[in-house]
């Protein structure tokens, strides 16, 4: 079983979510977003007609056209951050210097809720840049990687060490003693008077 298993048994919900995780963040998805936003209350206020009870409440002025005409570029502006990221700075302080413009075309931009929305998409248009892609770590002598989850190592190919700090001396038998137990000394060794001074303890 591999480790994209998960991923590939998941609904399609998540599918989706993850694809469009992943399109938000090559991109000023933000920023497109707020410009957007902007865009809409600066051309649907001049030609919105409010009615309270019997009376009609119209707020179209003189300079309508132009309200109409910065909010369609705010969108496309919006648009173009989207799906065309090499234009973002232009297109951020085109949206700035519209959002400017908006205060006095159009009714105060929008109620200045159109002129903030637009500002901030500019900014952030501005502000933004594509992100480094990631490097591979290297992999360990042993098989498991640098990150936080290690890999399994394959038993077939993986690099077995010798252990260090240790005598490398083979492994001696005991001898037992007169009374027929052993103890941790091969007679060998008492008889050389290499092990406690030549003097047998015990």
């Amino acid at each position: 079983m591999s480790a994209e298993t998960p991923v590939q048994s998941a609904g399609t919900f998540t599918r989706l979510r993850l694809r469009f995780r992943a399109w938000r963040g090559a991109r000023p998805f933000w920023a497109g977003l707020f410009t957007l936003l902007g865009g809409v209350p600066i051309a649907y206020f001049p030609y919105a007609t409010l009615k309270l009870g019997t009376m009609s409440v119209a707020m179209a002025t003189t300079a309508g056209a132009g309200s109409l005409i910065i909010g369609v570029l705010l969108v496309t502006l919006g648009l173009t951050m989207w799906f065309q990221q090499a234009t973002r700075i232009f297109a951020g302080v085109a949206a700035i210097v519209l959002s400017l413009v908006s205060l006095v075309v159009s009714n105060i931009g929008g109620f200045i809720l159109g002129f903030l929305f637009a500002l901030v998409g500019g900014a952030l248009a501005v502000s933004w840049a594509p992100g480094a892609p990631r490097e591979p770590e290297p992999a360990r002598e042993d098989g498991t990687g640098q990150g936080d989850a290690p890999q399994g190592a394959d038993p077939d190919t993986a690099i077995l060490r010798p252990v260090t700090g240790e005598s490398a001396a083979p492994y001696e038998a005991q001898e037992p003693g007169p009374r027929g137990r052993t103890d941790g000394t091969s007679e060998s060794s008492w008889a050389a008077g290499d092990a406690n001074g030549g003097y047998r303890v015990g």
